[in-house]
């Protein structure tokens, strides 16, 4: 789960990508990074941390050019390694190539060990760098074919953009597991992982990127084509609305905050309760809050204070810095809560150590009783298309009861929101096969476990 943007005919595209990559801070915390290309070569920086930490005016001053692709990272396969970080770059014998990445490729392992067996010298643990390799090895003649080449072997989730010397190619797989859309800012196209960013940079939102669509933008203007066949089955990720995605965004063409307040309201005709006041955890929690408040009747307060300068607490990658996190994050209102029976909103309970962290912040400010609802159903199975869900072992709702896990965490009741409620917020018909819910349900779009025939292509032997 990342978050890339990309600037193709603007004399700032380096200052705007910036700008395009900050608002998309909530997708990746761990690296950014920004490739321009000038006319002449490619000007890259690549940080660990936050944008804002690791690009500076000379930072930005260096990466020439109108043409540019950012990313911020959160690590699923590869981890947090600093080589890791993205765009990559590549010399290869076609030229000077950059990728930025959002998402998973399945049997990324397989692919990694059959093409070192080849000869293959991988610089990075990422699985973006299989397509390039893949990319490499390809006979076609131009990018265009050449991303198709590679792509078409390979299985999962993958919003990607491709930079070269005349070229900003955007693809999404025939799925549309993860979000990406176009926009335009006078003359110049941009692409983003979310249309809220395009608000920053004052960009136009101008469509999604289809699934199994390709858009090239070069001198000649902008070229669409549907390389990959859409699936009559899409499985646009849900947990996009459920937490990752920002309240502002639309994606898959439903409005996030109207999703998240649908979700609310949903939730508190599936679970009521008796209680004084429904609190949020911020941020993810707050439209869904007051969906519940206006449908319960019960007074939405806030009961909980966040830090904005500490980070979100599932992307982090260690767990003890997930549990340190929550104390600095978060901070009670004894005014809200002491005396008071509290309905307390969350967007979705992973390993429930977190959850139990803030019970324990609300008993201690004079929180009565607890009633924790959240706005989807229990995680029970990992996800592969680019979310860090942890091993089954891990997930709390996997191997617990509702009732189990509510005096784990220490809440007086526990309320999930219902799966077909979970697709009904987001205006999914059950059944209509839009939305992945893997994580939820166990019913994968892709078996992850099945094994095919990997295509490993030969290097091409060079004309004599």
């Amino acid at each position: 789960m990342c978050g890339i943007f990309g600037i193709y005919g603007h004399p700032e595209a380096a200052n705007l990508t910036y700008l395009g990559l900050y608002s998309l801070q909530h997708r990746g915390q761990e690296a950014a990074g920004i490739t321009t290309f000038n006319g002449s070569r490619m000007h890259v920086q690549r940080r660990q941390g936050l944008v804002s930490e690791g690009f500076s005016m000379p930072h930005l001053a260096d990466l020439q050019g109108d043409r540019a692709i950012g990313h911020v990272r959160y690590s699923t396969a590869g981890g947090s390694d600093p080589r890791n970080a993205q765009p990559l770059t590549v010399n290869y014998r076609h030229g000077q190539l950059a990728v930025a990445h959002n998402g998973n490729l399945l049997h990324a392992d397989r692919w990694r060990h059959g093409l070192e067996a080849m000869g293959a010298i991988f610089q990075s643990f990422s699985d973006t760098e299989i397509i390039l390799h893949l990319m490499s090895r390809s006979g076609a003649d131009t990018l265009e074919e050449r991303i198709q080449d590679s792509l078409g072997r390979v299985h999962g989730a993958y919003s990607l953009l491709f930079l070269n010397e005349d070229k900003l190619v955007a693809v999404r797989d025939p799925r549309g597991y993860r979000p990406l859309v176009m926009g335009r800012l006078g003359n110049a196209v941009a692409f983003s992982s979310e249309n809220s960013s395009f608000s920053l940079v004052g960009a136009t939102f101008e469509r999604e990127v289809e699934p199994g669509e390709m858009v090239v933008v070069d001198r000649h203007g902008v070229h669409s084509s549907f390389p990959f066949e859409p699936c009559k089955e899409r499985a646009q990720c849900v947990f996009e609305h459920v937490y990752f995605a920002r309240p502002d965004s639309a994606l898959f063409g439903q409005s996030v905050y109207a999703s998240r307040v649908r979700a609310g309201e949903l939730l508190a005709e599936e679970h009521p309760t008796d209680a004084d006041v429904v609190i949020p955890i911020p941020d993810s929690g707050i439209a869904a809050a007051i969906g519940y408040a206006r449908r319960s009747g019960i007074p939405f307060g806030l009961g909980l204070i966040r830090s904005h300068y500490v980070g979100r607490t599932f992307i982090e990658p260690s767990q003890s810095i997930r549990s340190f996190g929550v104390k600095l994050k978060l901070s009670p209102v004894r005014e809200v809560l002491e005396g008071k029976r509290v309905v307390v909103i969350d967007d979705s309970l992973v390993r429930g150590t977190t959850s139990r962290k803030i019970m324990q912040l609300l008993r201690a400010a004079g929180a009565t009783e607890i009633h924790l609802r959240i706005c989807s159903p229990p995680v029970t199975h990992s996800c592969f298309y680019g979310i860090d869900t942890p091993t089954r072992e891990e997930l709390i709702g996997a191997a617990k009861t509702p009732a189990e896990i509510a005096a784990f965490v220490t809440a007086d009741t526990l309320g999930y929101l219902g799966h077909d409620n979970l697709l009904a917020s987001v205006n999914d018909p059950v059944g209509s096969s839009r939305y992945c819910s893997a994580c939820f349900s166990g019913r994968y779009p892709e078996d992850p476990t099945a094994c095919p025939r990997l295509e490993l292509p030969s290097v091409p032997q060079p004309v004599r």
